[in-house]
């Protein structure tokens, strides 16, 4: 993650990922570049205290190195994340995983593991994908705008 003089958080994934991920012991976050709206939340995310300590990688470039057991469709189409340990996590659980990197979202975090709430807040996701497409258009026209305009978003 590279922040410019004008304070735009830029998000790229460079040729050796593999490197750039070494260089950060927090969650790696696999998002969308090419999504309007998850570009905007992964820059809310990485403006927010704590943010430095979650390395970002933009799936839609297509020479994003995702490591094991992830390949880009299935990046693309799901929000992962994969822990400092090398487990991979997808969904409302990888959510949790990021409010919980952020002091200022671990208040979330912490009521969204009362058990019960992963189960529910799983069912909210799943029943957001397939208005992601309609939403991040929605975004567009708020002038949110995709990281890299390379993949179409869904």
């Amino acid at each position: 993650m590279r922040r410019s003089e004008s304070s735009l958080i830029l998000l790229q994934a460079t040729r050796d990922s593999s490197a750039l991920m070494d260089q950060f012991d927090g969650p790696t976050v696999y998002f969308d570049g090419s999504c309007p709206l998850c570009t905007s939340e992964i820059n809310h995310y990485a403006s927010c205290r704590g943010g430095n300590r979650l390395n970002f990688i933009d799936v839609s470039k297509d020479d994003a190195v995702l490591g094991s057991n992830l390949v880009s469709a299935d990046a693309m189409r799901r929000f992962h994340v994969r822990l400092s340990n090398g487990d991979l996590v997808s969904g409302a659980r990888a959510f949790l995983v990021v409010w919980a990197s952020l002091p200022g979202w671990r208040w979330l975090s912490n009521v969204a593991r009362v058990p019960g709430v992963p189960h529910f807040l799983e069912l909210v996701y799943l029943l957001f994908l397939p208005l992601r497409p309609a939403l991040s258009k929605l975004a567009a026209r708020f002038g949110a705008r995709p990281a890299n305009s390379g993949k179409s978003g869904r």
